[in-house]
């Protein structure tokens, strides 16, 4: 989409194509932390319009990884089980790792996702606080 702002025109996109192509490019979104966080602080997503966009990237992938984190907020995002199910239905068909480093992690279904623990637990949480209070003491 295209906004009109100070004589030029800017390229401007929706929460939800954003949520879906950061999660089909994590190497552009700073990593599976920044990207957690990011989204986490997205109160609310037309879920008809992210599932949408997913399904048109045409990526067992990205489908795979929408749905892993809409499946991991579920309960904040209101999250439906038609959403899950189109999802789900394109996920991808072998396992594939979350990301392209291979980081051993747990496979996860529907999704047949490896991921890291870290990004299950949202274990940089807490380790990030530590350091912090070890660092004022």
């Amino acid at each position: 989409m295209v906004e009109h702002h100070a004589g030029g025109e800017v390229r401007v996109t929706t929460l939800e194509r954003t949520m879906v192509d950061v999660l089909d490019a994590p190497d552009l979104g700073g990593g599976w932390e920044e990207i957690w966080r990011s989204l986490e602080m997205v109160e609310y997503f037309d879920l008809d319009a992210v599932v949408g966009h997913a399904l048109a990237l045409r990526s067992a992938l990205t489908c795979a990884r929408v749905g892993l984190y809409l499946e991991r907020h579920r309960d904040e995002l209101f999250i439906r089980d038609e959403h899950l199910a189109r999802l789900a239905e394109q996920a991808p068909k072998q396992p594939r790792y979350l990301d392209g480093r291979r980081l051993p992690g747990r496979l996860v279904k529907p999704w047949n996702l490896v991921v890291p623990q870290q990004v299950l637990q949202r274990a940089w949480q807490e380790p990030a606080y530590e350091e912090a209070g070890d660092a004022l003491a």
